[in-house]
C-alpha cells in the first residue's frame, strides 16, 4: 500500500542522511515526499535533495518564525526556486504566535508575499499556522488564496477546520494526531471531508506514538494514516488511497508522482 508524506524536512534529521531516510520510508511503502524549506539556505537546499531522489518533491519558503528574513534579495531567490520544476510549493509560511521570534507585523508581510509568489507561479502554498488561526486565514482570504492550499500539520478546532473546508482549503495531519492528549485534534480530523485528507510526518519532529522520544522520519507517516482512518471511520486502505489522489490534486503532482520529472 503507497503511502504519502507531504511535508517532512529531509535535510534537518541529525542521525538519518536523505538518502538513508528515503530507503526506510521505501521499505515502509512511502512512496511519495515533500521536502520542505524554511528559509532561503534550507529551500535551496531542498531542491538539491528533490533532485536526488524519485519521488521526492520540494517546497520553497520562509518561516513565520524567521519572518525577518524574508527581504526583498531572499524573496527573489524564492520566487526563483518556486520556479524550478521539483518545486511543488511555496511555504510553509503562514503565522505562529505560539512562539515571539518575530513580530506578527513581519509574519504578515513575509506571508502575503509568499502568497502572491504561490499565485504567480501557479504552486500550491503551504501553511504553518499555530495559535493564529483568525488572523492567518484572514490574511489569507484578504490577499486573496491561490488555487491550492494546503494546511500544514493541521491543528485547527471544529471551526476552523468547517472554515478551510468550506474554501476546499486541504488539511494535512501530522504525528500529533496520534498524542494520548490529541484527541479535539482527532474530533476535527474526523469531521475534515475525505476529499480534503492529507498526511505527513513534519520529521525530525512529532514522531508519532508508539515511537515519540525518538526522532521522525517519513517511514513513520503510515500511523498518522491508520489514525485518521480509525477517527474517519473507513477503511485505512480507503483513507490511504484518497490520500494519495488528494496530494496529486493538492500539489500539482503526475499521476504516478512517484517518478520524476513534473
Amino acid at each position: 500500500m503507497p503511502y504519502v508524506d507531504t511535508h517532512c524536512h529531509l535535510d534537518h534529521h541529525e542521525g538519518l542522511s536523505p538518502a538513508e531516510q528515503v530507503e526506510r520510508a521505501r521499505a515502509a511503502g512511502v512512496r511519495t515526499m515533500i521536502t520542505v524549506g524554511t528559509d532561503m539556505a534550507s529551500s535551496t537546499q531542498a531542491v538539491r535533495t528533490a533532485a536526488r531522489f524519485d519521488g521526492v518533491w520540494a517546497a520553497v519558503g520562509v518561516h513565520p518564525n524567521d519572518a525577518m528574513e524574508a527581504t526583498p534579495p531572499v524573496l527573489d531567490v524564492i520566487d526563483r526556486l518556486a520556479q524550478d520544476e521539483r518545486v511543488v510549493a511555496v511555504g510553509e509560511t503562514g503565522m505562529d504566535y505560539y512562539r515571539e521570534y518575530t513580530t506578527p507585523a513581519q509574519q504578515e508581510a513575509s506571508f502575503r508575499a509568499q502568497i502572491q509568489i504561490a499565485r504567480e507561479r501557479d504552486r500550491a502554498l503551504v501553511i504553518h499556522c499555530r495559535e493564529a488561526w483568525d488572523d492567518c486565514l484572514d490574511v489569507l482570504e484578504d490577499e486573496g488564496a491561490p488555487e491550492r492550499v494546503v494546511m500544514h500539520c493541521f491543528s485547527g478546532d471544529l471551526a476552523v477546520t468547517k472554515r478551510c473546508a468550506d474554501r476546499g482549503w486541504f488539511l494535512s495531519f501530522a504525528g500529533n494526531l496520534t498524542f494520548r492528549n490529541a484527541q479535539e485534534l482527532r474530533d476535527a480530523a474526523a469531521a475534515a471531508p475525505l476529499e480534503l485528507l492529507l498526511t505527513e510526518t513534519d520529521s525530525p519532529f512529532l514522531t508519532p506514538h508508539p515511537h515519540r522520544g525518538k526522532p521522525n522520519d517519513p517511514s513513520y507517516v503510515p500511523y498518522t494514516l491508520r489514525t485518521l482512518a480509525e477517527v474517519q471511520l473507513r477503511p485505512v486502505d480507503e483513507v490511504e488511497a484518497a490520500v494519495e489522489r488528494n496530494a496529486v490534486r493538492a500539489f500539482a503532482l503526475p499521476v504516478d508522482a512517484g517518478e520524476h520529472p513534473r
